[in-house]
């Protein structure tokens, strides 16, 4: 049995909108049927009865309650166990992991609480008792954690049926968490918590509403101005030729949409609604009965009441949440990064390519002597604010290195997304000779010149590995990827911080950048450079 309990809060007027508005409701109750897997199992919605007398949502699935959730002791002769979630909020997160977790603690009652620094890609600060960074912590893979017995309400309870049915069955589901630790304490009954890796959204936040809809709504309607797009619709909604939809968006009934409206999905539109001309709604949630203007432009807002929409249109015409704010930085335009640094990028990367070019036949001859393939490599990475281009370097590696990594990977000496090895096996003699002497990167140059490379910057990465950092990724993909850069002249190399470094010095690069900087860089890679070309020999 699964138990969704919405719990009455002074602040929960968002999830009463929600379960009042029947087109609303239904996406809630199918996108938590779903996420949580219902089909398998009996389940129930439990609302505050206050709401009963102002929703028109009829489910034979919901409930309301007063005092307490009475209706727990017609289930215990299925001899099941439950399941409580908590339904002022919606949680994504691997449900094997979840089961496995659960299943192994010796518990009859086990509390879940999903925590997003543990999810899989997410990266948590590690300080010391003063504060000072001692480095970062990678998860690649959803985190289990145990946990203090929480103060309220957990994500998920999961009671044993032996269990529930000596706390619940006579006395019912209190609206107190810490009543319900009083009745299970009482009895005897063991209870664990863990915290696992996951995603939250609180449906008693805009952002939480509009995240529910942002994911993928089921069971829509093709409509004829939608081309490809999904929009359920009516019969009885008059919609203007002129009207376009993009994304996914679900109408209600008996309303009006005029011409020249633009509705961007993923949104939905209650009954009764009237869209003036010309207005354009984008990620939104508009309730029934509301009249957007004529012109208006609603993004990113869950609009309950016609008040709300006539006093604050002009807020909504400026508001962008700053979740959704793009997070790279700009300088001015005929600032040092804007402008000097291009002109003196394109100068200098002629000058090396045409004091390399009587050298290149040799270069080229060597490496396709030393093993068969092409003369250069190609990789496609992440240039100005994510921008893919082709990067270009002489071929240092046999065909086929790709596919060999990952059976290499358990000798990877770095930390992070990177791969390195000592004597790597799938380097040619002649390539670990232009590796070292960084005359591999030479064909970057071209690059430079076509202005998806600088001489100087963060090291150019393709997007698997900008991903697993969003916020490093914004920072780094603020300025041009450069053959060289802050880390390689200042990384140490130590186990398990070089990733962490790395992070490091690609924001400090972008956040002091300076001519100063720049040649600083280039002297201390030069110095690097002729060392290692010495050692060759």
């Amino acid at each position: 049995m699964h138990l969704v309990v919405v719990h009455k809060s002074p602040d929960c007027s968002l999830l009463n909108f929600a379960f009042s508005c029947k087109t609303v409701a239904n996406i809630v109750i199918s996108r938590m049927f779903a996420e949580y897997d219902l089909r398998k199992m009996d389940y129930l919605f439990a609302l505050p009865s206050i709401w009963k007398s102002q929703s028109d949502v009829i489910d034979s699935h919901i409930i309301f309650y007063d005092d307490k959730i009475p209706v727990l002791s017609e289930l215990f002769s299925k001899n099941s166990s439950i399941v409580i979630s908590n339904g002022n909020f919606l949680i994504d997160t691997d449900k094997q992991l979840l089961y496995e977790a659960v299943s192994k603690l010796d518990s009859d009652i086990v509390a879940v609480e999903i925590k997003p620094f543990l999810r899989a890609r997410s990266e948590q600060v590690l300080l010391d008792s003063q504060l000072n960074l001692l480095g970062f912590r990678l998860f690649y893979t959803n985190a289990v954690h145990p946990a203090p017995i929480p103060c309220d309400w957990p994500h998920l309870l999961f009671i044993k049926s032996h269990a529930a049915r000596i706390v619940l069955e006579n006395e019912g589901l209190p609206l107190s968490f810490e009543q319900f630790l009083k009745n299970s304490t009482s009895k005897s009954i063991t209870m664990g918590s863990i915290y696992v890796g996951g995603r939250v959204m609180d449906l008693n936040s805009e952002n939480g509403l509009l995240s529910l809809i942002s994911m993928r709504l089921e069971n829509n309607m093709p409509h004829p101005n939608s081309g490809t797009m999904n929009v359920k619709t009516h019969s009885n909604l008059r919609i203007a030729d002129s009207a376009r939809f993009y994304g996914e968006v679900i109408l209600g009934q008996a309303g009006t949409i005029n011409n020249d409206v633009i509705i961007a999905g993923p949104a939905v539109i209650g009954d009764n609604c009237r869209i003036s001309d010309k207005a354009v709604i984008r990620r939104s949630i508009i309730g029934s009965g509301i009249e957007v203007p004529s012109g208006a432009c609603i993004q990113n807002r869950v609009i309950t009441h016609f008040s709300q929409m006539s006093q604050q249109v002009e807020k909504y015409k400026r508001y962008i949440p700053q979740d959704e704010k793009i997070c790279y930085r700009s300088w001015q335009p005929f600032s040092y990064a804007r402008c000097l640094k291009r002109t003196v990028d394109i100068i200098l990367s002629a000058l090396v390519l045409i004091v390399f070019a009587p050298v290149a036949p040799f270069i080229a001859l060597a490496i396709k002597l030393s093993s068969k393939g092409p003369i250069f490599y190609k990789a496609i990475r992440q240039g100005l604010h994510g921008k893919n281009f082709p990067c270009l370097k002489f071929r240092t590696m046999h065909v086929g290195a790709e596919g060999m990594q990952e059976k290499l990977r358990v000798l990877n000496e770095a930390d992070g997304p990177q791969f390195v090895i000592s004597d790597d096996p799938r380097m040619s003699k002649v390539g670990r000779f232009l590796r070292e002497t960084y005359i591999d990167e030479i064909p970057q140059f071209l690059s430079v010149l076509f202005g998806h490379m600088s001489v100087v910057g963060p090291r150019p990465s393709p997007e698997s590995e900008n991903i697993q950092c969003p916020f490093w990724r914004d920072a780094r993909l603020s300025v041009r990827p450069g053959i060289t850069g802050l880390w390689q002249v200042c990384r140490t190399r130590k186990q398990n911080k070089d990733f962490q470094e790395w992070i490091h010095y690609d924001i400090e690069y972008v956040r002091n950048l300076s001519i100063k900087l720049d040649l600083k860089i280039c002297w201390m890679t030069a110095k690097k450079m002729f060392v290692n070309f010495i050692r060759q020999f």
